[in-house]
């Protein structure tokens, strides 16, 4: 893969290579002829058209008291036509004459990031990150401009950094270097994505929120900082993914979370949390529970069963047993009149979940959607369809309406007896 840099490394080098001027202290020029042809080279924008012009050089002047800067042109030139080993090669010999040399060392710290990594790369990388965060400031630059330069050579080092650790499966290494990559740039989309990796990488769910803020700052950020559209669409989309799975389907507290995430403090603030979908699940379940405890402990009598080990918790627990009251609304009930079965759903689906079976026929008749409440001895069960059944009598339950009394005849009228004649 090829490593194209420019920006910080690729402008100090060209400003570095242009020609010096001549001075009876300083390095000379052998003749005329090589400082032309030197001032040739550095007018030249194309890198194509100055390669051979360097060659050329190289070719008449091999000694020469200006090899630093030829080496720095050679640089520039390999970049700018992506060719990435020659680059790489040159770098280190600039190296040889200056350990400190700046361009050498940004781009050597870039390589550390060559995707797929190399042997080569990630130990190039990681010796010429380390330097990079000790180099001092370059001749013929300002304080502001240094400045500037130091941000982003922190920047490129920490990321270069963190990618190596990650590549050993450091990730613990790999975030802790990229907190200080975040800490000089709090701008760079890139190194927050970078950061929720790490965290996510080392699988500890307590730490699913903090990586999920960082995922939602890569993801939302804008301006010059901000993920290249391609990638930041993919992270987006992980994003979404990542957040529905870790605390459901909610596009409100997504969009807060983004707000959040992009504030100025690149850090989740004091406090943050996000609950997961147990945490929610937990919540709605005391809520139920407060509000209809019966349908709780109905809920919770079902959730075992249909769980691994829901037979052993039915043969040791509840077959024959006799559970608190509970209520469902009835489905059905057989036969139509004085049944002897009733089936109840408990839990607001419209499916049965319970039977109800009785010794002595229930009287009369009660309609679909009659709420009752029963207690009775706990028979049988069926994991699918999900069945248990119970026996029980009238007494034991309540809500079933009053058998309709039979009408009384009315009393047979007494005549009056007549009196014979």
């Amino acid at each position: 893969m090829v490593v194209a840099v420019v920006g910080v490394g690729t402008a100090l080098a060209q400003a570095q290579a242009q020609p010096p001027a001549q001075t009876a202290q300083g390095p000379q020029w052998k003749d005329q002829a090589e400082y032309d042809l030197f001032k040739q080279i550095t007018s030249e924008q194309a890198p194509a058209k100055r390669l051979p012009l360097i060659d050329s050089w190289k070719e008449k002047y091999p000694e020469t008291a200006f090899k630093q800067q030829r080496l720095l042109v050679y640089l520039t030139t390999y970049q700018g036509l992506g060719q990435t080993a020659k680059a790489v090669e040159t770098a280190k010999e600039l190296l040889t004459i200056d350990p400190k040399e700046v361009n050498s060392l940004y781009f050597l710290t870039n390589y550390g990031q060559l995707q797929p990594p190399t042997p080569d790369s990630l130990a190039t990388g990681e010796k010429a990150a380390q330097s990079l965060l000790t180099v001092d400031k370059p001749t013929g630059v300002d304080d502001a401009q240094w400045k500037k330069m130091q941000s982003d050579f922190a920047v490129t080092a920490h990321t270069t950094l963190g990618f190596i650790a990650s590549q050993k499966k450091q990730f613990d290494q790999a975030e802790a270097v990229y907190r200080k990559a975040l800490e000089a740039d709090p701008a760079k989309a890139a190194t927050s994505y970078a950061l929720a990796t790490a965290i996510l990488a080392q699988r500890k769910p307590e730490r699913s929120a903090e990586a999920l803020f960082y995922l939602a700052r890569a993801a939302s950020m804008t301006g010059p900082g901000a993920l290249p559209a391609a990638m930041q669409k993919q992270v987006d989309a992980f994003l979404v993914k990542s957040y529905t799975t870790y605390h459901g389907q909610d596009e409100a507290g997504l969009k807060e979370l983004r707000q959040i995430a992009v504030g100025p403090k690149p850090a989740p603030p004091d406090g943050f949390k996000i609950k997961n979908v147990n945490e929610i699940a937990a919540e709605k379940d005391e809520q139920e529970a407060k509000a209809d405890p019966e349908l709780a402990l109905f809920k919770k009598m079902k959730d075992a069963l249909l769980a691994d080990g829901g037979d052993q918790y039915w043969e040791t627990g509840l077959k024959d047993s006799e559970p608190p009251q509970m209520h469902g609304k009835i489905v059905s009930i057989k036969p139509e009149v004085r049944p002897k079965e009733v089936l109840l759903d408990m839990d607001g689906d419209n499916t049965p979940d319970v039977t109800l079976k009785f010794e002595t026929a229930l009287p009369g008749k009660a309609e679909p959607g009659t709420d009752i409440k029963f207690t009775g001895q706990a028979a049988s069960f069926t994991k699918s369809p999900f069945m248990i059944t119970f026996n029980t009598e009238k007494d034991k339950i309540q809500g079933w309406p009053a058998a309709a009394a039979p009408a009384k005849k009315a009393p047979a009228k007494k005549g009056v007896a007549k009196k014979k004649g």
